[in-house]
């Protein structure tokens, strides 16, 4: 599983508009609105690294609204969330 977190600077006011458009993409998984330089993290999980080349150029980035992108590669993942979700499927 490859992680990818892309920052994200919208043209003005189009954050919630282009935040929703991202998460009908494929792969991502969240999108967050943040303080700071960026107007959006977006948090891309996929089986395969080849995929991310299509997803951040070919999608996100072609989002309307969308004025710049920069991405990060995670080399690995620490996250309780992601451990507490899989040790509780099927206990609802």
């Amino acid at each position: 599983m490859v992680t990818a977190v892309v920052l994200v600077t919208t043209e003005g006011e189009r954050v919630g508009e282009a935040a929703q458009r991202m998460l009908e993409i494929q792969g991502v998984t969240e999108v967050y609105s943040v303080t700071g330089p960026y107007d959006l993290v977006v948090m891309v999980r996929i089986p395969d690294f080849e995929r991310l080349a299509e997803i951040v150029p070919e999608k996100l980035a072609q989002v309307s609204g969308v004025a710049r992108t920069e991405t990060m590669i995670a080399f690995r993942v620490y996250s309780n969330y992601d451990l507490d979700r899989i040790w509780s499927q099927g206990f609802e």
